[in-house]
């Protein structure tokens, strides 16, 4: 298994086919593109019956690793990482059914942090730091964050005496708990930055970061979706809970980046039983409008009260477009300098319906999710933070528009603990979630934060400065 670039040509410079270690370590290609596998990989469902989540990771994850991490060493990576110990019950991702509907939660918010990075950061953790202690080699993350991955990446790496992590998050667009959560950990390898911008600014300055070949020069490498090593290990929850369900059941995920719902359709390319996949978007609604009318066009970035999902520039769908594409690099090589360019572009009539054939997609409104939320609360007891409410909303309106059978199962990604968003969740229902325990103490931490202007050369000099 080798992993060519988004924007080349395999074969040609920049776009020779790359190794599982060599794209574990960049994670972004050297010509600004995104890697995916020269093939997909098929799973033997039947072998998996019944297997343990430790299995079917070793199933899903195995064959990307083209024998350049031994089958001994993945399983014994696998069985460090998900533990009662770190997700709260030997389920690692429990599956809840919504009252007697044929409607379920896919809950992926028990782990260190509260969040759905969790379920493959502390793998990509203890990933990193298994090949960096056979290299000998250090490394330097630099990524972006919305609000969560942040948390889990710094939680997966810290104290890591062989990487160094840089964390840019938006100045004031992350909930209190999100924040705190990055900058409450004062590891001498963690480095937090507050960039005065939106996470679209965030994340072109990494992107920046990793065109910069001085900065490549430290063994850069990007711990957000941007890896492929986080895409896999993301889609082995959708294969467990679709081996649970039986058939092909629905999947709704609130969407940002399109890294999780890339990571469903990565599932089902190989071979998982996997129906339609429904996205739901907040008010920054990029991917929405796509599967509307075949533009992607820039809007403004709006806070929510999703914050994680506020978001205009959606990386992941990348990936996805050069599927569309027929794996057609030139094109999308074209399609790409046209959106950086002009701020938009827009597909063939009949490549937006063969898009709409795998995936639809719909809006929620910060009113939408508080009455979502407080819905679900008073028929079910369940509270979701707003960002599952979004997703659940985007299912509801999937069921109502026929996108998906009232008699299929329908899974929505619940991606936060509510305890992470208690003003929105006690906003709607009136009751105000806690932490949990180990993190009772949160808003009393001391906390240690660099602010900085969206500037590439101010970035650029912290992160050399600071290695």
């Amino acid at each position: 298994m080798t992993y060519v670039s988004t924007r080349s040509t395999a074969g040609q410079g920049a776009g020779a086919p790359a190794s599982f270690i060599d794209i574990l370590m960049s994670g972004l290609a050297p010509d600004g593109g995104l890697y995916v596998p020269q093939h997909w990989a098929k799973l033997d469902l039947n072998a998996l019956a019944g297997a343990s989540y430790t299995a079917i990771a070793q199933a899903v994850i195995g064959p990307s690793l083209d024998n350049q991490i031994s089958a001994a060493d993945l399983k014994r990576l696998l069985e460090d990482t998900y533990t009662a110990a770190n997700f709260g019950s030997d389920e690692i991702v429990p599956l809840r059914r919504i009252g007697e509907s044929n409607d379920y939660l896919l809950e992926l918010f028990h782990g260190p942090t509260l969040a759905f990075k969790d379920v493959a950061l502390q793998f990509l953790g203890r990933l990193f730091d298994h090949v960096l202690g056979q290299t000998g080699q250090t490394l330097t993350i630099v990524g972006a964050t919305s609000g969560d991955t942040g948390s889990a990446a710094i939680e997966a790496c810290r104290g890591r005496k062989n990487i160094t992590v840089h964390i840019l998050h938006p100045h004031g667009r992350t909930s209190e708990v999100q924040r705190r959560q990055m900058t409450t950990v004062l590891d001498d390898n963690i480095h937090n930055i507050a960039i005065e911008g939106t996470f679209d600014d965030c994340q072109a300055l990494v992107k920046q970061a990793f065109a910069d070949s001085q900065l490549r020069g430290l063994n850069l490498s990007a711990i957000n979706s941007i890896n492929w090593a986080r895409i896999i290990a993301q889609s082995v929850y959708y294969v467990a809970a679709s081996l649970k369900l039986g058939g092909a059941p629905a999947f709704a995920v609130p969407t940002g980046n399109f890294g999780n719902v890339y990571a469903a359709y990565v599932a089902k390319r190989m071979g998982a039983g996997i129906g339609p996949l429904v996205i739901g978007s907040n008010r920054n609604d990029i991917l929405t409008r796509f599967f509307e009318g075949g533009a992607m066009q820039l809007a403004e970035v709006i806070p929510s009260l999703s914050p994680s999902m506020d978001i205009q520039v959606s990386s992941n769908f990348e990936r996805f477009l050069f599927e569309l594409l027929g794996r057609n690099a030139e094109k999308l090589s074209a399609i790409m300098a046209e959106f950086r360019s002009s701020g938009v572009y827009s597909v063939s009539p009949a490549l937006l319906e063969q898009a709409r054939g795998v995936m639809s997609a719909y809006r929620c409104d910060d009113d939408t999710t508080l009455a979502t939320i407080r819905d679900v609360y008073e028929q079910s007891g369940l509270l979701l933070d707003p960002h599952t409410a979004v997703g659940y909303h985007a299912a509801r309106s999937a069921r109502a528009n026929g996108k998906v059978p009232a008699d299929l199962p329908l899974v929505t990604l619940a991606c936060a603990h509510p305890a992470k968003f208690p003003d929105a969740v006690e906003k709607a229902t009136g009751v105000r979630p806690a932490l949990p325990e180990r993190l009772a103490d949160l808003m009393q931490r001391p906390e240690r934060v660099r602010v900085m202007n969206a500037d590439f050369a101010g970035l650029k000099d912290y992160i050399i400065q600071n290695q």
